[in-house]
């Protein structure tokens, strides 16, 4: 686990408690806030976000300004591929408008990496896992244990 991946599970447990202890009272409703910001963007999407694209190589990471961009990645399964996605979140609340993924593809042609078309469905199925799984993280923090 990068140390960046390290500090992003570390920041909104601490950031919470620090809620609580502030107003004397238990930090459920801010848990369940859409809007955690702690890191400069929300902080669910960013999570969620570096979950998903966890098996590629990270290659820039700006948690103030929401975005990822992996490195080359290439399937062992299809090794004349290759993919690389940058990951921008938009704003501060969890919302299906605030993420936006953009793919690169590149096929091996006589040994030369060549630009090739990247599939719509691929960019929105990322989109989709990165909601999906940003909406689990926070359903996980109103109700742990579930």
């Amino acid at each position: 686990m990068t140390l960046l991946r390290r500090a992003a599970y570390l920041a909104l447990p601490l950031s919470l408690m620090a809620c609580a202890h502030h107003r004397g009272g238990p930090a459920k409703a801010d848990i369940a806030a859409s809007k955690v910001t702690t890191i400069g963007v929300n902080a669910y999407l960013w999570r969620a976000t570096l979950d998903t694209l966890s098996f590629m190589p990270l290659l820039q990471t700006d948690s103030n300004g929401g975005v990822i961009v992996t490195d080359w990645y290439v399937n062992p399964r299809s090794p004349g591929e290759r993919m690389k996605v940058t990951v921008s979140i938009l704003d501060q609340d969890l919302r299906a408008d605030a993420i936006r993924v953009a793919a690169l593809r590149e096929v091996s042609t006589n040994g030369q990496w060549v630009a090739a078309p990247v599939q719509a469905a691929t960019v929105q199925k990322l989109e989709d896992v990165i909601l999906t799984r940003a909406r689990d993280l926070r359903r996980q923090a109103i109700a742990p244990g579930k």
